[in-house]
């Protein structure tokens, strides 16, 4: 059984923020995909998740656009697996009490040839949305990613 976005997720992220804070390489990003790559049977798998009330519309039409945002959801997931994520953070501190906190994260990339594995409700309320990417798509993307950055 594949294992969800948010029980395979962190250790990559967390694998990318060691690789990345000792320096990275190229090697060393090429080594963090394919091991993760091979605890997934050589398939990247996201999910992505979308609330239905949010969206505008008709019912029959807020059903569809939480599809759909599920699956952009699912494909910015994919992304990160890939690119990884910038993530810059800003603390204000006033008389030695934090007074602000900001956190943003940004990820960009390009991501074809994912697969839908599944599209579901999963309550009244929200739709979820599982794609995966062969690993021959992924290490292409992969490839010319690392070719960029060179």
């Amino acid at each position: 059984m594949r294992a969800t976005l948010f029980t395979s997720f962190p250790p990559l992220l967390f694998s990318i923020l060691v690789i990345s804070s000792c320096g990275s390489t190229t090697e060393d990003l090429t080594v963090a995909l394919a091991e993760r790559m091979q605890l997934e049977s050589g398939r990247l798998t996201a999910t992505g998740y979308a609330d239905i009330g949010v969206q505008s519309g008709n019912p029959s039409q807020q059903r569809i656009l939480a599809i759909r945002a599920s699956k952009i959801d699912a494909y910015r997931s994919l992304s990160e697996q890939i690119y990884g994520l910038y993530i810059d953070a800003t603390t204000t501190v006033g008389d030695l009490v934090v007074q602000n906190d900001v956190i943003q994260s940004r990820v960009e990339g390009v991501i074809y040839g994912a697969e839908i594995e599944s599209i579901k409700p999963v309550s009244d309320s929200a739709y979820e949305v599982t794609l995966s990417l062969p690993q021959a798509i992924a290490n292409d993307i992969k490839r010319l990613y690392l070719q960029s950055i060179e």
